[in-house]
């Protein structure tokens, strides 16, 4: 849990007292007060939950929004066009080595992160390099390195990306800044995540619209934050 989780956590409790302080002194009877406990636990464990397991929950909102034919990545020539999602963040439908997956797309992260799940699926392979420590939002895990074939938001597609992997990531997968730092550009407006191809790549004849721009930095061990 991090400190933002704790904060949450601290200011439930601080509910919970107040309101059995305030039962208290209406001096209701016993069963009452069992039962207003009960319920407030729940809604705290709920509450709890829901924070820790945000990411998950977002990432079921995305694809039940698929599901309902509701669009929320709209593509313009070869410019990607994300709506925010419910939950604040922003869901592209990524192919890897063909596998469909929703992806978070997130610029605090240094480099992409699947699960190992998705890594099966798309046969992403063990990459060089030596396990590295990841700092998540749950904390540090260990995960290994991979590399992508290719990654494709739509018509933005791009070859030899390189990934960390950890089942440890449960479900979600992370489109990191590896991948954004190959685009033109990226930017948000009126709640929309808009992502523009390299302009020597926006021609009709090209296929790829990333690439690195240097060597992708490999490094033997450290921590990395996703």
């Amino acid at each position: 849990m991090n400190e933002w989780d704790s904060m949450d956590l601290i200011w439930l409790v601080g509910v919970l007292v107040l309101v059995l302080s305030a039962l208290s002194v209406r001096r209701l009877s016993i069963g009452f007060v069992l039962r207003s406990l009960v319920t407030w636990a729940l809604i705290i464990v709920l509450t709890v939950l829901a924070v820790a397991h945000r990411h998950e929950i977002g990432a079921m909102f995305a694809a039940a929004s698929a599901r309902l034919g509701i669009d929320d990545q709209q593509v313009e020539g070869k410019t990607v066009r994300i709506r925010m999602a419910p939950d604040g963040h922003f869901w592209a439908r990524v192919t890897i080595n063909g596998v469909e997956r929703r992806m978070l797309i997130d610029s605090g992260a240094t480099i992409t992160a699947i699960s190992e799940r998705t890594a099966s699926a798309a046969e992403v392979g063990e990459g060089s390099g030596l396990p590295v420590m990841i700092e998540t939002a749950n904390g540090t895990v260990a995960a290994r390195r991979g590399n992508i074939q290719r990654l494709a938001i739509g018509p933005l597609a791009t070859e030899d990306l390189g990934v960390v992997v950890s089942e440890n990531f449960g479900e979600l997968d992370v489109l990191g800044m590896n991948f954004l730092s190959r685009l033109h550009s990226w930017r948000v407006e009126n709640k929309t995540l808009i992502l523009e191809p390299r302009r020597d790549s926006a021609d009709e004849g090209s296929d790829a619209t990333t690439a690195p721009t240097r060597p992708e930095r490999r490094r033997s061990a450290g921590n990395d934050e996703i």
